[in-house]
């Protein structure tokens, strides 16, 4: 990666603030690595930008995939219930319609 820091116009700037030129020259070059070494690049960041993307798109398909899962189960489990409250409220009907045979024949 080139410079981040102009070092040439950073030592002339220290030089004409009265800095020793082996001086200004030792700072270009400290400040210069130490902005180096932090700075990411926008290839760095492109890269890091795909991996995320990458990763969010992977765990989207499985948040997907287990949600599709959930209401899978969710449905049956409510067609499992709807079929007992058929059963029951079958079981109910002809109960009341025997209660209702018999109260008839008493009369």
């Amino acid at each position: 990666m080139g410079n981040v820091v102009d070092t040439l116009e950073y030592v002339k700037e220290l030089r004409a603030a009265g800095v020793p030129e082996q001086q200004a020259e030792a700072q270009a070059k400290a400040l210069s690595k130490a902005v180096s070494e932090n700075v990411v690049t926008k290839e760095h960041f492109d890269l890091t930008l795909e991996k995320v993307n990458h990763r969010i798109g992977t765990l989207e398909e499985k948040v997907n995939h287990r949600i599709d899962t959930l209401e899978e189960k969710f449905n049956h489990r409510i067609e499992q219930l709807e079929y007992r409250l058929t059963i029951r409220m079958g079981g109910m009907i002809a109960a009341a319609i025997a209660a209702l045979a018999a109260i008839m024949r008493l009369h």
